[in-house]
């Protein structure tokens, strides 16, 4: 039976988690389809049909489109799936797919699986509970399987592909809800759900002064990300798009820096599938250093600038 993943996009470029996405159906085996819905997106169709593993991009080019709104989407991919007989639909565990799958589900009737860390079998994943302390092994029993991927499980896509694009029609703008407004953060770090290398700061920072001046300069010496814990976005430190955490971007860099975090279990939810964790906190007791592949016991104030000199 074919798979359908749907593609994460900004209408000019594929977004990343939609790479791992394709990698977690090749697992479970079959035809895979990727449905692009979007507006003026011929670019993104393009892209997905050079990812090794697609069999067909399906396009849904339409103003109706353009801002993905979950109605216009979900109904558009109830059509999809029924005149394509596909087994799973896929999308990644980010917004866009946590927005639009459980529609999905729900209009089909059937249980959505969240958050798929690995594949068993065609019908049996494994995914966290309780913020990620214990994994599930779900079977499901569902004609159609709704799922939603953790994409740090998985790699990304290569390319190496030659897939057919095909062009379907467009459903109508249902009108239930309308975009009025997006405030996108402009930085020259990169992304953070996409970053090889975070530097991450928490309450022990004290202040958003603090946090500006003792992390920014070691996050411009490796070329990182800033992230936060939710105590530090709590106190007003960062804003919310630097929440790295249960709550907020569940990420797992090449090398991921904690700088003042005490080790919450919400943000370790987020983080402790870093390739390799350095942890920096006076108190030597923090739940962090459980984690850590390397655990500094010291002044975050002294030992931070020392590392950016020694850089």
């Amino acid at each position: 039976m074919p798979i359908l993943v749907i593609a994460e996009h900004d209408n000019a470029s594929l977004k990343a988690a939609t790479l791992n996405t394709i990698t977690a159906a090749a697992r479970i085996g079959g035809d895979i389809d990727v449905l692009v819905a979007g507006a003026g997106c011929a670019s993104v169709a393009e892209t997905a049909a050079k990812l090794a593993g697609v069999a067909k991009v399906k396009v849904a080019d339409a103003a109706a489109y353009a801002d993905q709104s979950a109605e216009n989407v979900a109904a558009l991919l109830l059509d999809v799936i029924k005149a394509g007989g596909y087994s799973h639909v896929l999308a990644p565990a980010t917004t866009f797919g946590k927005n639009i799958l459980p529609r999905v589900a729900a209009l089909l009737d059937v249980a959505q699986i969240s958050e798929i860390v690995a594949i068993e079998s065609a019908d049996t994943f494994v995914r966290p509970i309780y913020a990620g302390n214990a994994l599930a092994t779900v079977k499901s029993s569902d004609a159609i399987k709704v799922i939603t991927v953790r994409t740090t499980a998985f790699d990304a896509a290569a390319e190496g592909g030659s897939a057919a694009v095909e062009s379907i029609a467009a459903g109508a703008d249902l009108g239930q809800s309308k975009l009025v407004g997006r405030e996108l953060t402009v930085s020259a770090r990169p992304e953070l759900g996409a970053a090889k290398i975070i530097v991450s700061g928490g309450r022990g920072l004290g202040s958003g002064d603090n946090y500006r001046a003792v992390l920014e300069p070691l996050a411009d010496k490796l070329a990182a990300a800033m992230g936060a814990s939710r105590a530090a976005v709590d106190a007003g430190f960062v804003p919310n798009d630097y929440q790295v955490g249960q709550t907020g971007k569940v990420v797992a860099p090449q090398l991921y820096i904690a700088v003042g975090i005490s080790g919450a279990i919400q943000h370790l939810a987020g983080m402790k599938d870093s390739k390799v964790i350095v942890a920096i906190n006076k108190d030597p007791e923090a739940p962090i250093f459980q984690v850590a592949d390397y655990g500094l016991v010291a002044d975050l104030f002294e030992a931070v600038p020392q590392l950016v000199s020694a850089l």
